[in-house]
């Protein structure tokens, strides 16, 4: 969905976007088997789940002892691994985790990837607070400009969507020329997940955006269904969900692509390729 200059939805095309975010920065695998956390689990999960419908990998790495880290070397390894091994868009998080400096969060864009996650604003986080000050999305933006790396702007509460159109007022287009958005709902600290909010944070977007939604933990499903309802796109993984219903844990990625993918196809917006997702959102194939 996209908003004209009235502030009126509008149907982004007739196909969906599936991002799947794999393994998070919060969830152990001892508690999560299905998480992958070794570059070959995340190289399979991401081969898998191009097969199941998705366009986009949002990625998060661990290190040898499965602990999230921003290691620039392996960053840069996960890149050239997915690459190689598919033509999903690669999209790293330069969330990273809660406890992440700002300047181990600004050098992931050193790996060169194709895309990157760009919080605008600061939210609690449970019993935590992922901090984004206005100075350090204002630096992290610039470096996006400046390396060509297309920004997906996460936006967890309504006041970071005013921060967005503050921050496109301020340095012009992202990389890419598109602004694409993902409304991350359901996080205890943010916006909740439901239609009512979801319809209200989508009428705030930018004119000519594009956006998808992310529902956490019980809101997935709500959350994908008015997505799909209302012409966005969708964001679905073990990151955001371990459960796929009650009483029965994830058993992989691909399973939630695969039930994100069958629903777009219900609702006639059948998963968008990987080629397509580039053409949307201006990303460069770097491969």
């Amino acid at each position: 969905m996209t908003t004209d200059t009235s502030g009126t939805a509008k149907s982004s095309g007739p196909a969906t976007l599936i991002t799947v975010a794999a393994t998070g920065a919060e969830s152990e695998k001892a508690a999560v088997p299905a998480l992958p956390v070794t570059l070959d689990e995340l190289v399979t999960t991401a081969k898998e789940c191009s097969a199941a419908g998705a366009a986009v990998i949002h990625v998060h790495i661990r290190d040898a002892e499965a602990r999230p880290t921003l290691d620039l070397g392996r960053l840069k390894d996960t890149v050239h691994a997915l690459r190689e091994a598919t033509d999903l868009i690669v999209q790293l998080s330069t969330g990273g985790a809660v406890t992440d400096s700002y300047s181990r969060r600004l050098a992931v864009l050193d790996a060169q990837p194709d895309a990157c996650s760009l919080t605008c604003g600061t939210v609690n986080f449970g019993d935590d607070v992922f901090m984004n000050p206005w100075g350090f999305i204002k630096e992290l933006y610039a470096k996006t400009q400046q390396y060509g790396v297309v920004p997906e702007f996460e936006l967890f509460d309504l006041g970071h969507v005013a921060t967005l159109h503050r921050l496109l007022a301020e340095m012009g287009p992202p990389a890419g020329g598109h602004v694409h958005c993902d409304l991350v709902m359901g996080v205890p600290g943010g916006m909740p997940g439901d239609a009512a909010t979801l319809v209200r944070a989508v009428s705030a977007l930018p004119a000519g955006a594009t956006w998808s939604a992310t529902g956490i933990g019980r809101t997935t499903l709500p959350v994908m269904l008015a997505a799909l309802s209302v012409g966005g796109h969708l964001r679905v993984g073990l990151e955001d969900t371990v459960t796929f219903a009650r009483g029965r844990a994830v058993q992989s990625n691909a399973e939630l692509v695969e039930r994100a993918a069958a629903l777009a196809s219900l609702a006639q917006r059948p998963a968008m390729s990987p080629a397509a997702a580039r053409a949307l959102l201006g990303v460069p194939d770097h491969r």
